[in-house]
């Protein structure tokens, strides 16, 4: 299945932090979008590793993506090397995505940056024609190499490259953040409180939104950095 945007996240919930408006408008324009986690989140303080499962299944089900896979790699151990790459490879020549999106490239958590780095690293590699993969039919797959890397803005605030005006999918967004709900703000809960499950924490995914839409005048977006340069026919095409 071939899919116009992939999407990593270290962690489930990474990818609907920072980019699920952006995927929901792509796929409300026709875009196939998939997402793969790179761990279970099992060491997170609160929920359990099959809570997130259940609830990563959820919020693909609200953003409509086409397919979400979990990589199982080392929530909090995993490693740049040749294992996870080859893992990676194996997924991206599998999907041969156009465009692909991950976590930010420095953040608070040590997953983030490194599975930044990780996806950016593997997404090169898969353009090599002499590194062999084959899938899981046993067929050997082609060299595949996205046309784009971009990398979502977390909990640090990171100067962005380029916006995307998500007025009209805030909504969508923060319902898909809200199936983790193991893991965001719970008036209820007696699970031990963390730097995600504040309410605070919870608004700051709309108000940052709506601080990168006030940016460019409109009401929500989206931040992101880039790779290299995206380039435009014309200048008209930015207005």
């Amino acid at each position: 299945m071939k899919l116009n945007i992939l999407a990593f996240g270290a962690h489930p919930d990474d990818v609907e932090l920072g980019a699920g408006a952006t995927l929901a408008k792509e796929i409300a324009a026709g875009k196939s979008v998939g997402i793969v986690d790179l761990t279970g989140g099992e060491l997170g303080t609160r929920g359990s590793e099959s809570q997130r499962t259940d609830e990563a299944e959820e919020a693909a089900r609200i953003l409509g993506v086409k397919v979400r896979h979990n990589m199982r790699f080392a929530d909090g151990f995993f490693q740049n090397d040749k294992n996870c790459q080859l893992a990676l490879i194996k997924v991206i020549r599998k999907y041969q995505p156009e465009l692909v999106i991950c976590n930010a490239v420095t953040d608070r958590h040590v997953d983030h940056g490194k599975g930044s780095q990780l996806v950016s690293d593997a997404c090169f590699l898969s353009g090599l024609m002499k590194i062999e993969t084959k899938d899981s039919d046993g067929q050997i797959q082609h060299p595949w190499r996205p046309n784009h890397v971009f990398h979502y803005i977390q909990w640090h605030h990171i100067q962005p490259d380029i916006v995307v005006d998500v007025t009209g999918y805030i909504d969508k967004k923060l319902q898909a953040v809200k199936a983790y709900s193991s893991q965001f703000y719970d008036p209820d809960s007696e699970a031990p409180s963390t730097a995600i499950s504040s309410q605070n924490f919870l608004d700051s995914v709309q108000y940052r939104a709506a601080d990168f839409g006030r940016i460019i005048g409109t009401a929500y977006a989206e931040g992101f950095t880039v790779e290299r340069f995206p380039a435009v026919n014309s200048l008209f095409d930015l207005i």
